[in-house]
């Protein structure tokens, strides 16, 4: 399918470049300020704490978007009883021992934010900085910023799967900006401004129930929300700092139909520096949410400070 391209597709689109200055790389990130924080903490009632990201090596195996040179995790040991037990290691004087390991993994194959420079069109990452900024590492919106403030503020989720009345999407089901404010409706909650909103589709708990063969089965078909104008201005009115999901690639990933890849990848993260954040589990917390019907809470992110990274791994938390 040929058609537009990204640019002329989002001519019209808004964007926050300049807002907060040329020099900026914390996007809407900005919108989390002091004032945020104290407002996030007022959703802690009993102390419920979910940690929201996804284990690493996980037997069943590791989501990771297929393609793009990235492959799931691995972990080995550098050190253990066995290393004594062969004389390759001497007990350390008093008796002491131990175990070291090693793990290889890229920084988007499990639970992580982006960069905002993570993605661009047209030549113009975020803010308008040149692509050539990320060659052999990102000089510019890099994820180092993101992880040196850190994302905290009050969170909602809004539970795609129980609005459809399933406990997953099914492969290459979209869901829309409609949907996320009926569920919302359903749910009976506003999404205020500034508020980080976390979108639950199922699809991470069926990732493990089936498996990565069928469930990266080529062509890789994902459920996830579809880019309208609509959505777009959702976002920007409201100060949205953050698109987070359970699933791989976050968005609509049938591009055979609609003939643009990530569009909200474009339009969200280089366009308006919202931040993104994939493969996050919501399983436990929308369940927690759904038991007392209070789907707010306080939500805290540290991404690794990984200079120069294009992404880095975070475990969430979100605190009732």
């Amino acid at each position: 399918m040929s058609g537009p391209t990204l640019g002329e597709f989002l001519q019209d689109a808004p964007k926050n470049w300049g807002r907060w200055g040329p020099d900026d790389e914390l996007g809407c990130l900005n919108f989390l300020d002091a004032a945020e924080v104290v407002r996030g903490a007022a959703e802690i009632r009993e102390g419920q704490v979910f940690t929201l990201g996804t284990p690493i090596t996980h037997p069943t195996g590791d989501p990771a978007f297929p393609g793009l040179g990235r492959s799931g995790p691995k972990r080995t040991n550098s050190q253990d009883y066995g290393d004594y037990l062969s004389g390759a290691q001497e007990t350390l004087p008093g008796g002491l021992e131990f175990a070291d390991d090693v793990i290889e993994l890229g920084t988007h194959s499990s639970t992580h934010f982006d960069a905002l420079g993570h993605a661009w069109f047209d030549g113009a990452c975020w803010n308008g900085y040149p692509p050539e900024t990320t060659i052999g590492g990102m000089q510019k919106a890099s994820v180092l910023p993101i992880a040196e403030h850190g994302v905290v503020g009050r969170g909602v989720v809004l539970d795609i799967a129980r609005l459809k009345g399933k406990p997953h999407l099914e492969r290459g089901e979209p869901f829309t900006h409609d949907d996320l404010l009926q569920a919302a409706e359903r749910q009976g909650i506003t999404i205020e401004r500034r508020d980080v909103v976390l979108i639950r589709t199922g699809c991470l708990g069926h990732f493990y129930d089936v498996g990565p063969e069928e469930y990266l089965a080529t062509p890789f078909l994902e459920a996830g929300l579809a880019y309208s104008d609509e959505l777009v201005f959702w976002y920007q009115e409201r100060e949205l700092p953050v698109f987070a999901t359970d699933t791989i690639s976050g968005e609509y990933t049938d591009w055979e139909t609609t003939g643009y890849v990530a569009p909200l990848h474009a339009s969200l993260m280089r366009n308006l520096g919202v931040l993104f954040s994939e493969i996050m589990w919501l399983d436990d917390l929308a369940a927690a949410c759904a038991d007392d019907g209070r789907w707010t809470f306080f939500f805290a992110a540290a991404p690794l400070k990984i200079v120069e990274g294009t992404g880095a791994l975070v475990n969430p938390l979100a605190i009732r």
